[in-house]
This record gives structure tokens, sequence and C-alpha cells, in this order.
């Protein structure tokens, strides 16, 4: 038996459209051919009419309305249904289950990756992103560290190759592995896998192909879905999911996009010796970053023989006699491409309370699907608060605050906290703290690879705002200073603590002058600038 909710009532509701608002969309704007997750489809000629969260399951409005106040009595066949079994869904339904709720998960059965393909048990993180994406990372530094090595005295009797069907081969089979591992975690917690495409037929009903199942919550945790934009020639691009388990390596690839997956495969296709277009509408890459971090990662992939087209946005694709592409954008027209990749976003539609909770009382929503911090670690953090709201009589909200994250580019990119710009805007005063310096490796290896690391500090509290760091290694460091940051630990802090000689991580606890302080101007509202020059060898 489901252990009552004792959240408070909730007035927040679900802010993407709601059930009335939908009634009012046209029928035509729905696809059958290729449904994505942020396609919403009402038939108001239906007096049942459905939501489509695309491939995986709908919501069906019953003619009833909801409130936060006490249901009937009810017998459920489950007291959580979980549809979809990636991160976040996994996390809540074990949690659930460990607290003494009877769980079942609905997911499809897994399937070649494609741009057309969903499903496998781990969802979008373990089959489609952060882990074949990183192991296709370590794939593709090989190729820069052969460089670096010949300055340490190696040398190769033949030019290095790779085999790209070996890559793909046992990518997926480490795939195949971690999906085992998943499917124990639930069965292990007792929790009920049901294989098949969950549709939401009412606020406690779920039809998996055909079978009804009752609950007393429901939880949506489907993920999102790449978006290529409906250009003429979009169904010859390839979005982020196909481009993992692609047949052959690109040769010529155009990336169209500037965040962070499309860095991350700039940076794979690059380093594994395809040459690498990428096309951004921004002056800049990774909008909403830090400033100087954005500089710093555009100069350094440029070095490495990344061509960016800024401020270009794609108009058409053309296919040629001989099979190769064409991209049209408005400064003019790129031929030769083997493929054409769009990393543009993802396209989730569902919005919560702070609760995870939607307009409807009995259905919950966690993970990428709700659109609020798209990374793996926060849908599982979601996950878990859930399951103590609901199961645990623990009412409990997400805390996004200082969420660290990464990009995998290369160099890649590491940050927790606030950006120079955030930081100006919430405290006013800041000391700022940079250093810009070439690597002891680089000494050696010739490259002209370099290293950035930023401190923000409040000048009035010396607590530390935010933390970044683009080069070598970037990830590993800044997750030990993520806890630093999060504890709220001042400059002083940082400046106590001895340093790991030599490391580029000790540079943090060794900043001992500003580059630069900034200091609200009374008279004006405006920030001023007192800079000195950053120094780097």
């Amino acid at each position: 038996m489901a252990t009552s909710l004792s959240t408070p009532k909730l007035s927040t509701t679900l802010s993407s459209p709601t059930f009335h608002s939908l009634y009012k969309t046209k029928l035509s704007n729905f696809s059958l051919s290729k449904p994505l997750l942020y396609n919403c489809v009402i038939n108001p000629r239906s007096r049942a009419s459905s939501l489509c969260y695309g491939r995986r399951f709908a919501i069906t409005r019953a003619e009833t309305s909801f409130t936060n106040g006490a249901e009937p009595p009810r017998q459920y066949d489950f007291d959580l249904f979980t549809i979809g079994a990636g991160s976040g869904g996994v996390r809540a339904s074990r949690f659930a289950s460990n607290f003494g709720a009877s769980v079942a998960v609905c997911e499809l059965p897994f399937s070649t990756i494609s741009s057309d393909s969903t499903g496998g048990v781990g969802g979008t993180c373990v089959l489609r992103g952060c882990v074949p994406k990183k192991l296709l990372v370590y794939a593709s530094k090989y190729s820069h560290e052969f460089e670096e090595s010949c300055g340490f005295g190696w040398n190769y009797e033949a030019e290095p190759k790779h085999d790209w069907n070996t890559l793909i081969a046992n990518k997926n089979a480490e795939l195949q592995r971690l999906m085992g591992i998943y499917k124990n975690i639930l069965k292990n917690a007792n929790v009920t896998l049901i294989e098949g495409r969950g549709k939401v037929v009412d606020p406690h009903t779920v039809d998996v192909d055909g079978k009804l199942y009752s609950a007393k919550n429901i939880l949506i945790s489907v993920g999102g879905r790449p978006f290529i934009p409906n250009i003429p020639g979009s169904e010859y691009a390839i979005d982020s999911d196909a481009a993992l388990d692609l047949p052959t390596k690109p040769n010529k690839i155009a990336i169209v996009g500037g965040g962070y997956i499309a860095l991350e495969f700039a940076g794979i296709f690059n380093g594994l010796t395809s040459e690498v277009h990428v096309f951004i509408r921004q002056k800049k890459v990774l909008r909403g970053f830090d400033e100087e971090i954005r500089d710093f990662v555009g100069e350094q992939m440029s070095l490495r023989g990344i061509e960016f087209h800024t401020e270009e946005s794609p108009q058409a694709i053309a296919k040629s006699a001989d099979g190769s592409l064409s991209l049209k954008t408005n400064r003019g027209t790129v031929e030769g491409f083997s493929h054409i990749m769009f990393a543009t976003g993802r396209r989730p539609n569902t919005k919560v309370d702070e609760y995870s909770r939607t307009s409807v009382p009995s259905i919950w929503a966690v993970g990428d699907v709700t659109d609020r911090i798209n990374l793996t670690p926060v849908a599982l953090m979601e996950g878990g608060a859930l399951a103590k709201t609901i199961f645990a009589g623990e009412p409990t909200k997400p805390d996004y605050r200082n969420v660290p994250c990464a990009v995998f580019s290369q160099p890649p990119i590491g940050i927790v906290g606030l950006t120079e710009e955030q930081a100006i805007n919430e405290y006013g005063d800041i000391d700022v703290y940079t250093a810009n310096f070439r690597p002891l490796k680089a000494t050696i290896s010739g490259l002209p690879d370099r290293v950035f690391m930023k401190l923000i500090v409040c000048a009035k509290s010396s607590k530390v705002l935010g933390l970044h760091m683009c080069g070598e290694d970037a990830p590993e460091i800044v997750q030990g200073f993520a806890v630093a940051v999060k504890a709220g630990l001042t400059k002083a802090d940082f400046d106590a603590t001895v340093g790991i000689h030599p490391t580029a991580a000790e540079e943090f606890v060794t900043m001992r002058t500003p580059t630069r302080k900034v200091r609200s101007s009374p008279s004006e509202g405006k920030a001023e600038h007192d800079t000195k020059a950053a120094t780097g060898v």
C-alpha cells in the first residue's frame, strides 16, 4: 500500500500548454511520420483528447477536474508507474521501491541507434548521450596525444591509423553491458520492468501496447529528442543520436549549433581526422557560459583545425549527384560534406512545480522532459527527491544552486557557480582572478595548448561565487572544487589551502592578485572595472 502523500497543497500548475489550451491546438500540427517529444496535439473532436509526448507516451485528458484534495479509496496495480527508464526514472523507481512502494517501469526495447530510434533501459545518457559520447571523446584524443608524444622522444614507423568499425563495435558492446546493469538494478529493487510504449490514458491509468495498468502515481521521465529544423533538404541531415552510430566515419562534416553538444562532436570528429566546420548563429560558441571561457575555447579549438562559421544560419541542404552534401546559409554555400549534423538542442515540453508535480496531481515528471537543468546528475537528484516527497513523507525540493557541469570539448571545460556577468548582476562588487598559461606538458610537446582558469569572488564577503576552467582535465579538477563552492568557502579558505605541485589545479589556490575589480557606480548604477593585466607564460 502506498504511503499517503504529505506534500503541501501546491498552487503552481503546469506551465507548458494546459489541457484547456491544448484543446485549441490544430490537428494539422501533428505528424505521424516522425513524432517528437515537443509535438503536442489535441483532437478537438474527441471527447477524450490526448496530449502526445512523442514516441513513448501520451496523456489523455479525463473529463474530471483534479485538485490536491483527498481521493476516494481505490485499489491500484502499482503505487508508482514510471514511463521511461532513464537516469531519473530508474532512480525514482528504485528509491520508491526501497520506501515500500510497488513500482513498475515501462520502456521501449533497445534498437540500433539512429535519428528515428528510441528506447532502451538506461535512457539517453547511457545509450545516446553522456556515456557513448565520452567513449568517442577518449578515442578522438589519441591523435592529439600522438602529436604531443613526438616532443617527448616518441616516433612511429608508420602513421597511426584508426578503425571506425572497431570503435563502434566496442562502444556498442559497452552499452549492452551497461543496459544489463540497469536492468539488474531494477530487478534487485523489486521494480517490475515492462517492455513497450506507454500511454497515459487517464490520471491513474497507463496503456502499454494495449494492456492497461492502474497506478496511484504516474511519473513521466522520457527525456528529450534532438531537434532538426524544418528547412529544405533536412532529410539529409543527422542528429547527435545518429552521429554516435554512423556506419562510416565522416570525411568532411558540418555541425550546425554552438552549444556543448556541437563542440563535443566537433572535437570528436576533428580528433578522428575528419574535416570539421561548425556553423553558429551567434558571434561566439556556448551562449550562457562565461564570456572569457567562450572566447578561450573557440580560440583553442580553432588552433586544432576546426573552422567556425559565425553568425550563419542554415537555410537549405542539397545533395549532389556524387552523394556529397552542400549547406546553404545566409552568407553563402559550403559544399563537399559527407555529413551534416544538427546539434541545435532538444525539445522537452513538460513544466512542473518545485516538487516535480504537473498540474494533474497524480502525474509527476523529472529529468530532461521538464527542461530545468538537463544534466544526468540533476535527473538523479530530481528522481530521489520525488521518491522522498511521495513515499517517504518528506516533501523535498531539488537543490539547483551551484550545480557543476562540464563540456567535453577539446580542450574540455568545467564550471561551477556564477559567470562573471551573473555575479555582477547579483552582487555588484566582485573581484575576478584569472590565469592564462602554457601547461608544463606543452613546453615540451611544442603544441599551442594553453589553460584558462578563473575565480569570481564577492568583494564584500570574500565568498567564491564562480569557478571556471578550460584545459586538460578541467572536469575532473572542477568536480573537487565544486564541493568548496557549494559549501560557500571564501577566497581566504582557498588561499589557506596548500597546492599540489606541479599541477594545473594548484592555480586555484595560488591566485593572489585580482585581474580586475568590478565596483558598482552609485551615480550611474553601472559597474566600473579596475583592470590589471593577467600574467601567463
